[in-house]
Formats: C-alpha cells, sequence, structure tokens
C-alpha cells in the first residue's frame, strides 16, 4: 500500500516546494467567458429602416426607446452639445465599457456587441442619432433567452449616466 502512495506523495511535495505561496503570486483574472461562449446568431433585422431602429421582439430580453410598450420601452439618450459632439463622447463611453465590440457605424449610426462575462451571452446594442428631435436613440436586445434579468436596461442606463457625466464637464 505504501509503494502505492510514495510516487504521489513526491509529486505532492515537489509540487509544494516549487509552486510560490499565493501571497507570492499575481493576482489574474480567471477567464471564464473564454470557457462559456453562447454568442447566438446576428439578427438580421439591425440597422436602420426609415430612420428608425427595429423593433423589440414580444421577449422582455429588449429596450428600445422607440418602443411605446412600458416592458420594453427606455427613454431616448439626451445632449446638449452637439450631435456631433454627443456621438463622439457616446462613442468613447461604449469603448470604455468592458467585453464591447464595436461592429459598424455610421455618422449617425453605431451597432455593437456586448458579451455577458460568465456565461459569453452577447447582447445587440444599436445606437441612432435623431438630429431634427435632438436625442440619441437605442436599442439594446438579448440574442439568446427570455429574460436577461434586466442586464438590456442597465446598460442602457450606465451608458446615459456616462454620457450625461461627460455633458456635465464641459
Amino acid at each position: 500500500m505504501f509503494k502505492r502512495l510514495l510516487p504521489l506523495l513526491f509529486v505532492a511535495l515537489c509540487w509544494i516546494t516549487v509552486t510560490p505561496p499565493v501571497a507570492a503570486r499575481p493576482l489574474q483574472p480567471v477567464p471564464v467567458a473564454a470557457i462559456f461562449s453562447f454568442p447566438g446568431s446576428r439578427p438580421a433585422n439591425l440597422g436602420l429602416t426609415r430612420d428608425r431602429l427595429a423593433a423589440c421582439p414580444p421577449t422582455p430580453n429588449c429596450v428600445s426607446s422607440l418602443s411605446l410598450d412600458p416592458t420594453h420601452q427606455v427613454e431616448p439618450l439626451r445632449y446638449t452639445s452637439s450631435p456631433e459632439q454627443a456621438f463622439t463622447t457616446l462613442k468613447h463611453a461604449i469603448a470604455a465599457l468592458p467585453r464591447t465590440q464595436v461592429i459598424s457605424e455610421t455618422d449617425s449610426y453605431l451597432y455593437a456587441e456586448f458579451t455577458s462575462p460568465l456565461m459569453g451571452f452577447v447582447d445587440d446594442v444599436e445606437f441612432y442619432v435623431d438630429k431634427p428631435a435632438g436625442v440619441i436613440h437605442v436599442r439594446s436586445a438579448s440574442r439568446l433567452g427570455e429574460s436577461d434579468l434586466g442586464a438590456n436596461r442597465k446598460r442602457v442606463e450606465l451608458i446615459r449616466t456616462k454620457l450625461q457625466a461627460a455633458e456635465n464637464a464641459r
């Protein structure tokens, strides 16, 4: 019995003496998102149609400033600077958020993908600068599932807060 445990004990002893203590090792985030990935397929209805973003699906995992349904409705993003400056500020705010990739943009439209930290779910987020109305319309929708536990609404409100803070700092 002891002969079988001896190699195991030897390996364990070597590992203990070679491995630095936890306090001596630098902290590194565990790449959990790399382990799980549920991106889903990119929707075909993204983009502008007659200066409007697509409507939300009936599922509760979408919000839009163009929706009249209270379940899906959020206020558009408001700005006090020029539309061009507000759009630039918005792009900087989005670029600063983790797990974000801008997929396409024009002078008045931006489409980005946001990936959730744990399971790797991808949400599609669109922004449209409506110059005549003086607002930036937003649509944020999960690709998969029924509920997002409010993630899309929270994201829009976080972006709103960042945009307003930058506008107020001017």
